[in-house]
């Protein structure tokens, strides 16, 4: 079967992204016991002479990247592909706006420019791939309304946590 055919069967809403990690994985599991990881991932932005760091998260169901995660490291470069969620909004610690950008992947790749002597060194070129896309309409495996919350809702502090540092 053609991957590209079941991508285009679900949502048309999918992006690539390419950036460094700001921070080590966070895995976590659900209520009903699902395993949930969450990386964050900051891609450069140029307008003009400007630079603008844009950060993301990034949201690994269940065990599909196990083998990729424990060479996930802060700093490491990655490229994402993955399903595009509505961006939220937040206030900052400064009560600045600030907007939180959100993919549920379906590859990770290491990216060939990542950091000298980084984890994606010896990875490089790995990839690895969450399979074919649920047909558009199917559920979540969770059932919940919108999954991509973290279990249910916020928690506290989350959108704010973001570093100052950014990991390029």
């Amino acid at each position: 079967r053609c991957p590209t055919k079941s991508l285009l069967e679900g949502p048309l809403n999918f992006i690539n992204i390419a950036g460094h990690l700001g921070a080590d994985p966070e895995v976590r599991f659900t209520s009903s016991g699902k395993k949930v990881t969450t990386l964050r991932v900051a891609t450069r932005s140029r307008k003009g002479q400007k630079d603008d760091t844009i950060w993301w998260r990034v949201t690994l169901w269940d065990e599909r990247f196990d083998k990729m995660v424990p060479h996930l490291k802060k700093g490491s470069a990655v490229i994402v592909f993955g399903e595009m969620h509505k961006p939220e909004l937040f206030n900052d610690r400064e009560g600045k706006p600030q907007i939180s950008m959100e993919i549920t992947a379906v590859q990770i790749n290491f990216s060939p420019f990542g950091k000298p002597g980084g984890s994606e060194r010896s990875q490089e070129g790995a990839s690895h791939h969450a399979g074919p896309a649920a047909p558009f309409g199917t559920p979540h495996p969770e059932g919940v309304a919108n999954p991509y919350m973290s279990f249910g809702g916020k928690t506290e502090g989350q959108g704010t946590t973001v570093d100052d540092e950014v990991p390029f």
